[in-house]
This record gives C-alpha cells, structure tokens and sequence, in this order.
C-alpha cells in the first residue's frame, strides 16, 4: 500500500520538479505519505443514517454533506457521490496546471475546469480496452485563462493528466474494506 502512494507522489514531483524548493516538496510528501498507516484517525470520516442518503462528511477540519438529488430519492442536501469526484478530479487538475505555470512564472490568470460523468456501452469507445457491458466515462474540459502562447498552453494540458487525482483514477485501485465493531459488539 505504501509503495502505490509514494509512486503517485514520485510522479507528481517529476512532472512538477524544477527547482530545487520543489523537489525539497516532493521529498516532503514523500515522507508524509509513507509515515500514514491505517493505525493512525482516519482523514476522511463519513456519518449517515440508514433511512435515506445524506450524508456528513468530516476532512480534517472541514465539513461537507452529500446526499442524491430528489429524483434518485435523496433530499438533494449536497453533491452526490459521483459530484464530489468530479469535483476532486477538477479541483486537482486546476491546481496541478496552477502550480506548474506559476513555477516557470507564466502569465496564466485563471483555470475552468468543467467535468461531466457518464455511463457508455463499451462498444462505443475506440480508445478503451474494454469491449463490452458498460464502463464510465468522465468528460473533462479545461479553460486556460491568459496571454499564453501555444506551446505553453499545450504543455499545461498535458500537465492536466498529471494530476495525482488523475492518475489514481486511471491506475489500479486496491481498496481494502474492514469492518469496526462498535463498543457494544467487541464482548
């Protein structure tokens, strides 16, 4: 477990490296990465009733809920699961194309980064390796805001799939699931 993370944090420094403060950082979050262990409190900590599909969300210090819209029947009291996604997916990739501008100070204002989520047939994707049932499809579409020229702006859509959200969604994923007995179980 601990290798995958330090492999996406490795590749992350080597698309952003190019100073000496960054590759102090990427050292940084290597040693923070490699030092988490399921012993230590969860960062991410989910509470929900079994009567419906609200949710609260605790991330560190910050609050967030989640539900699905009225249709789906929830109460539409937040994003849906597949919003908040989206939502790391696009909030990762901004800050990954930010970051690398701001390091070779190029005039880049603003990034807008517009995400979709969908189910297609296999079938209809040339590019994918599965050829049947169904498999996702994140759309994903990126506004670069300033006085860039060409190959800046290239070098930043490529920088796009660097993100480290990215890359997780588009690497193999091992989640291991536990179940923890509450007080009243564990006699």
């Amino acid at each position: 477990m601990k290798r995958g993370i330090q492999t996406r944090y490795i590749a992350l420094g080597d698309a952003l490296r190019s100073t000496p403060h960054s590759r102090r950082y990427s050292v940084i979050a290597l040693r923070i990465m490699a030092e988490t262990t399921s012993n230590n409190p969860p960062h991410v900590m989910v509470h929900g009733g079994a009567a419906g599909f609200a949710q609260q969300i605790q991330v560190g210090a910050h609050q967030l809920s989640a539900d699905e819209p009225l249709e789906s029947g929830g109460t539409d009291t937040g994003p849906s699961p597949y919003d908040l996604l989206l939502a790391a997916l696009g909030s990762c990739t901004s800050m990954t194309i930010g970051l690398y501008a701001r390091r070779r100070n190029w005039p880049l204002q603003e990034v807008v980064v517009s995400l979709w989520h969908s189910k297609i047939h296999a079938a209809d994707c040339a590019e994918c390796e599965t050829k049947e049932g169904r498999i996702d499809r994140i759309e994903r579409e990126i506004q670069l805001i300033g006085s860039l020229t060409n190959e800046q702006r290239s070098k930043l859509m490529e920088m796009a799939d660097k993100c480290p959200v990215h890359r997780t969604l588009t690497s193999e994923i091992n989640i291991r699931t536990t179940e923890k007995l509450s007080p009243s179980q564990q006699s």
